[in-house]
């Protein structure tokens, strides 16, 4: 039989691309995780690694051996954060995911009304992009993920399932007084994460051009910092001018231009109950659009 140890040891190997790095992350010397990498290959009668220069790579068994450890160890904590979640809300562990935005406003509200009600219930959190944090609701490595979608007609995939928890509406971002995509079709863009330069393009495109995109950040921070050092315009979400918001930027709402933001969880309802908490702390921290971006103005695209 397979030790969950040594599979923790294999997958931290993957993850972090070394044995020192691995070894720092788990707080095991360097020997230690040579001889449970050792042990692991004399169990299963398979190389998993191989020498490269002074280092270190998985072979093909070795990698499928890392994913499924990764899933196995995220399935086992799984288990215990619901074992300790049973026994009662005093005590336990919900992990949650989400993107940055969320992260600095949603997600901080949540958190302290759990500690309000639940002091003992601890939450531990990563910030990433939404399809990344599918993957870690996915492998059991986190327990809820928060994400956003444009189109919400798209179904997700069996075994997620999704909690509406509120409509984020989309702000053209200016130094001067204009109020539509079209007033800016001969401006230069700043362009944000992937999916959101995605749905600047589209925008866009419904108004008949091409944005001419001058600069690329994901930092919401750095996007009004260059418009308002005027070297162009941009679109930003509610949850982030909530966040931060330079006084000087003119934000107008873009009627239509909405993403749809859950919690997401996996598996069969119904959830334990230290996720079912996270979850209504979340929606409890929602708060009225109108409330995210005081003073902003609304327009028709």
């Amino acid at each position: 039989m397979l030790d969950l140890v040594r599979l923790r040891v294999i997958a931290a190997v993957a993850r972090h691309g070394s044995v020192t790095a691995a070894a720092k992350a788990l707080h095991y010397s360097q020997p230690s995780v040579s001889h449970h990498l050792a042990r692991l290959e004399a169990e299963t009668g398979a190389q998993l690694l191989q020498r490269v220069g002074r280092g270190i790579r998985l072979t093909e068994a070795g990698r499928l051996l890392a994913d499924r450890a990764d899933e196995i160890i995220g399935r086992v904590d799984s288990a215990a954060a619901e074992l300790s979640a049973h026994v009662g809300l005093n005590a336990g562990k919900v992990r949650l995911a989400g993107f940055s935005s969320a992260m600095s406003t949603l997600v901080p509200v949540a958190a302290a009304a759990l500690a309000e009600e639940h002091p003992g219930l601890e939450l531990e959190l990563t910030d990433t992009h939404p399809p990344e944090a599918l993957q870690l609701l996915r492998a059991g490595r986190v327990d809820v993920a928060v994400i956003f979608r444009y189109d919400d007609t798209a179904p997700e995939e069996d075994g997620i399932r999704l909690a509406h928890l509120v409509d984020d509406p989309t702000y053209l971002l200016a130094i001067d007084e204009t109020t539509t995509l079209a007033d800016n079709r001969d401006s230069t863009w700043i362009a944000g994460c992937d999916r959101c330069r995605r749905h600047l393009v589209d925008m866009c495109g419904r108004e008949g051009f091409d944005p001419r995109i001058g600069y690329v950040s994901d930092d919401m921070v750095v996007m009004q910092a260059l418009v308002a050092a005027g070297l162009g315009v941009t679109t930003i979400p509610g949850l982030a001018l909530q966040a931060h918001r330079l006084a000087e930027i003119n934000a107008t709402e873009l009627a239509g231009s909405t993403r749809h933001v859950y919690a997401a969880t996996f598996g069969d309802p119904p959830d334990p109950p230290a996720t079912t908490a996270v979850l209504a702390a979340l929606a409890g921290a929602v708060r009225p659009s109108r409330e995210v971006t005081s003073g902003a103005r609304s327009a028709t695209r």
